[in-house]
């Protein structure tokens, strides 16, 4: 008897076992991940160019969340691969991402299979930064000028201005000229090296004969100069004729006083 409830028993619990087992739901597989640990040497990296990047005014975990997105592969890191980096609270990741997005240095791309936002360095975030200082440094020469416009050109301000607007206007001329392609840049250089040599007012027929160039090939390069005066610094582009050009210098590199005495 004993035996037969024993054996009744062991019957009924394994019923129940099994019955708990389907309706027990499978586990969850882990979520994979391709995110591996980076090395020291390339820890030290990252520290040391988020440092440089920190004196250039980026808040410092800013600087180091960048310079992590920078290091990684071609898909990018999530949220809580850079808080295994770098080490630090997910609140700290989120707001330097939210930072380096109004930036527009980072973008999201939704991971595959519903998986979890990963964060990359977009291939045209150095353009967008660069235009970004080029429009800044305009806005700062345009600024300066109404400045000088208020307080006067013969007061130390204005002439304090005076200095600071030109400065940030060949600033800008010079980061401008970084939208010209290598070509353009070169047919430039040998325009201006042309009506240097020929020393003398040259038409765009002229040019364009002497140079072998179609005429719309002098006609581009000679825009290029004048949408970036900086290719001609010190000298600059002069029309004085229809279709009729000479170089001559900046005004902004010599003050009137030192054109006086230069012309006497």
């Amino acid at each position: 008897m004993v035996r037969r409830a024993s054996s009744r028993e062991a019957d009924h619990a394994q019923q129940v076992s099994s019955h708990r087992a389907r309706r027990r739901k499978p586990a969850r597989p882990a979520e994979p991940t391709t995110d591996e640990q980076p090395t020291e040497v390339v820890r030290g990296f990252v520290d040391q160019f988020a440092t440089l990047l920190a004196a250039t005014g980026l808040p410092r975990m800013t600087s180091r969340v960048f310079v992590c997105l920078l290091t990684a592969d071609a898909d990018g890191l999530t949220a809580a691969d850079l808080v295994r980096r770098l080490r630090v609270s997910p609140a700290s990741v989120s707001k330097s991402i939210g930072y380096l997005e109004t930036m527009e240095l980072v973008v999201r791309q939704p991971g595959s299979g519903g998986r979890r936002e990963r964060y990359v360095i977009d291939d045209d975030a150095w353009l967008r930064a660069w235009q970004a200082d080029t429009g800044a440094h305009a806005d700062i020469a345009t600024a300066a000028q109404r400045g000088i416009e208020i307080l006067g050109t013969e007061t130390t301000a204005g002439a304090r201005l005076g200095t600071m607007g030109q400065f940030f206007a060949r600033l800008s001329e010079q980061m401008s000229g970084s939208s010209l392609t290598e070509t353009a840049v070169y047919d430039a250089l040998t325009v201006l090296a042309a009506l240097v040599h020929a020393d003398r007012p040259l038409t765009l027929g002229i040019l364009a004969t002497a140079l072998d160039w179609p005429r719309d090939r002098a006609t581009a390069a000679l825009d290029a100069i004048q949408r970036q005066p900086a290719l001609a610094d010190p000298l600059a582009l002069r029309t004085v004729g229809p279709q009729t050009y000479t170089l001559t210098t900046r005004p902004d590199r010599l003050s009137p006083a030192q054109r006086e005495a230069l012309d006497q």
